[in-house]
């Protein structure tokens, strides 16, 4: 690897037993061509002072965070250096103030600062990874986008069995490698989006909808913006804050979605269609309240079929054009994915079982990607790892 191509990594050591697999690391990373720059809590230096990795490294070794003269923003010249910030070993302790944006040291004022993607291998006590108060941060940082190297089952330093263990540190640098891969493999592509459900009203207070939230089609548009797309968001109603950097148009109904994304995706490189679109809608919207016990015919409301966004824009598309469908099931999931994807033309479908919890509202989602000649079984996910996942196979299908 050049000097031109050489990424940084920054790694964040906090104050853990685990700290000394911090140096193994390191060194995966460097012998991989990466540039590596330590950071440190003061409690890390506790397990493992600060010389060790300066000379692993050669470079600095940043604690305090008014360590360096040259750089009287310290902090902020840190996060601009990194191509990747790493933190391994991440205690619950260190967790929770990134989820929360306390930065009272070197390593969390860092780590608000830095725009770069974020990745965490925690590292601590079974209790502590269990509680609830720790799994709610890793869900929050999750949708937010920021990695995690899952702590391993195992026997802990305190003497407890159980969840916790630092990942080996092979994985770690694997899972570097790879974020490192995919940060910016759709610069200079555009990725249109669609989310959310669609409002059909009956009347001017009443219409028809589903129960979608909008969260798995504003994580891909997340995860696209931070993978160098530019990207188009074409949501129904949502109370979600839509992504810093997309584009965002705002509809209400199936037509108006279908208005917007046709306009979207003739500019784009891939559709991803996540958007919950209602099937029917009313024939006549009464311009007033409609009122039980007076005629009014709230009872016989006349329906009629909604255009259908995915298969209109996947039949009229442009050779090289990749397009992305999702399959909501509450039964025979695999079946009705695969006859979704012939009828719609997608290349191909996230299909995933709604319905008791499932899903819609969520912050994980457990899917399959269904091909014309393959399915392929996912984990449950985060919904931002999901939306990487998906984004990976567009990557492998554009031209």
């Amino acid at each position: 690897m050049s000097q031109e191509q050489t990424k940084t990594v920054l790694v964040g050591v906090t104050g853990c037993i685990a700290a000394y697999k911090a140096c193994q690391i390191v060194r995966g990373l460097q012998k991989a061509g990466l540039r590596v720059k330590v950071v440190m809590t003061p409690h890390a230096t506790e397990f493992v002072g600060p010389t060790t990795f300066r000379g692993l490294t050669r470079e600095p070794v940043a604690v305090d965070l008014f360590d360096n003269p040259s750089a009287p923003i310290h902090h902020v010249s840190l996060a601009q250096e990194a191509d990747l910030f790493l933190i391994a070993p991440c205690t619950a302790n260190v967790m929770a103030k990134i989820a929360h944006g306390i930065a009272d040291d070197l390593l969390t004022t860092t780590a608000l600062a830095c725009t770069a993607p974020l990745l965490i291998a925690p590292a601590m006590n079974v209790n502590m990874y269990q509680a609830a108060a720790t799994q709610e941060n890793m869900v929050v940082l999750r949708r937010r986008g920021v990695g995690f190297v899952d702590a391993q089952e195992g026997y802990l330093a305190c003497g407890d069995q159980g969840k916790g263990r630092l990942a080996e540190p092979e994985q770690i640098v694997a899972a570097v490698l790879e974020r490192l891969e995919r940060s910016q493999d759709l610069r200079g592509r555009r990725i249109m989006v669609t989310a959310g459900p669609t409002q059909e009203p009956v009347d001017p207070v009443r219409y028809l909808t589903n129960s979608s939230s909008g969260k798995m089609g504003y994580a891909v548009a997340e995860r696209a913006l931070a993978r160098g797309a530019q990207v188009t968001l074409v949501t129904g109603p949502a109370s979600l804050e839509p992504p810093a950097g997309a584009d965002v148009v705002q509809v209400r109904t199936a037509c108006q979605m279908l208005d917007a994304a046709q306009q979207a995706f003739a500019q784009a490189d891939a559709g991803v269609f996540t958007a919950a679109v209602s099937d029917m809608r009313p024939a006549q919207p009464s311009d007033r309240k409609l009122k039980k016990g007076s005629g009014d015919v709230l009872d016989r409301i006349e329906l009629v079929e909604n255009p259908d966004v995915l298969a209109s824009l996947a039949q009229g598309r442009r050779p090289g054009q990749v397009v992305v469908g999702f399959a909501a099931e509450t039964h025979d999931v695999l079946d009705n994915a695969r006859a979704k994807l012939q009828r719609k033309g997608a290349d191909f479908m996230v299909a995933n079982q709604v319905g008791e919890g499932l899903v819609f509202g969520q912050d994980q989602n457990q899917a399959f990607f269904v091909f014309a000649n393959k399915v392929e079984e996912l984990p449950l996910l985060s919904k931002a790892d999901l939306a990487d996942a998906i984004l990976d196979r567009v990557v492998e299908l554009l031209p």
